[in-house]
C-alpha cells in the first residue's frame, strides 16, 4: 500500500470553523487567496479545488441569483470570468476549461448565498482512478504556489481596468 501525505489539510481538519460569506471576507482579507478584485467582481482561489487552478469569480455585491445582478454587474462578472480564463492560458497552459454556476444547494452550491462562477482547468490525463475508487483528488501543485504563479497577472489585470 501506498501512502498520499497532505500536511496542509490538518489546519482545515483540526481549525477552528469561521461563520460567514468567504466572498464577503475576501474583499477586505487577503488571507482568503484574493487574486483580484474591482468595483463588479472578484476573483478567488477555490481552497478546495477540483484541480490546480480551480478559481472562483464572484460579484461584490452579496446576491445569490442572477436575476439580482444588475446589466453593469453581469458584463463585468463575465469579463472578469473571459480575463481570468486568458489569465490560465497563459500561465497553466490548460487543454480545456469547465466554467459553471452551481444555483442552489441541490445543484452542488457549496456557497449558495453568494453567486460565484467556478472555473477549472482541465489538462489530458488529469482525472485518475482514486476519484472514482477512493473520492480522492491529488492536486499536485501547493496551492500558494499556484497563488504566486498567477498573482502577478491578475495585478497586471487589475491595472488595466
Amino acid at each position: 500500500m501506498k501512502t498520499m501525505w497532505a500536511p496542509w489539510r490538518m489546519e482545515y481538519i483540526l481549525g477552528e470553523k469561521t461563520e460567514g460569506c468567504i466572498f464577503c471576507k475576501a474583499l477586505s482579507d487577503q488571507d482568503h487567496l484574493t487574486l483580484y478584485k474591482d468595483q463588479e467582481a472578484l476573483v478567488v482561489m477555490n481552497k478546495y479545488p477540483y484541480i490546480n487552478g480551480h478559481l472562483l469569480v464572484a460579484p461584490i455585491r452579496h446576491l445569490s441569483a442572477l436575476d439580482q445582478l444588475n446589466k453593469d454587474e453581469m458584463g463585468d462578472l463575465l469579463e472578469t470570468v473571459e480575463k481570468s480564463i486568458g489569465i490560465l492560458k497563459k500561465t497553466m497552459n490548460p487543454d480545456g476549461f469547465n466554467v459553471g454556476l452551481n444555483l442552489g444547494k441541490v445543484a452542488g452550491a457549496g456557497v449558495e448565498e453568494h453567486l460565484h462562477f467556478h472555473i477549472v482547468p482541465r489538462w489530458f490525463g488529469d482525472t485518475n482512478a482514486l476519484t472514482v475508487f477512493a473520492d480522492v483528488r491529488v492536486i499536485p501543485e501547493h496551492l500558494l504556489a499556484t497563488y504566486n504563479k498567477l498573482k502577478p497577472y491578475f495585478d497586471k489585470m487589475e491595472k488595466m481596468a
